[in-house]
């Protein structure tokens, strides 16, 4: 089942339109507007991949030439990547992460201490 979506010449909106049958002919109207001044954009393609194929890309071990294990900044980098790869799958605050693992690469700060 295609969807297509249109511009609206009027409002700038773009609109889906998902159609059941292939040979059926849409005539698209703005959902917000409701105006007819419609023009087809073109649509991202969308796929998708099981938790398996997540994770052999993140095994690739061309993607982590960049990586390096005792560089925080680095780690955190990588962290993003799989949030990216697991959507929603790993909720963190990627600046606390970062932070921990700053903290876990030079040792603890001593009681009431500061960052200098």
């Amino acid at each position: 089942m295609p969807i297509y979506e249109y511009r609206c010449e009027d409002c700038g909106k773009i609109s889906e339109f998902l159609l059941i049958k292939t040979d059926e002919k849409v005539i698209p109207e703005c959902k917000r507007c409701k105006s007819k001044m419609m023009s087809r954009v073109l649509s991202k393609v969308r796929v998708i991949r099981s938790e398996e194929s997540r994770m052999e890309s993140l095994a690739d071990p061309s993607k982590w030439g960049d990586l390096d294990e005792k560089d925080p900044k680095s780690m955190a980098k990588l962290m993003k990547r799989m949030g990216k790869e697991f959507g929603d799958e790993m909720d963190m605050n990627m600046d606390e992460m970062e932070q921990a693992i700053e903290q876990e690469m030079t040792g603890p700060r001593p009681e009431g201490g500061s960052e200098e």
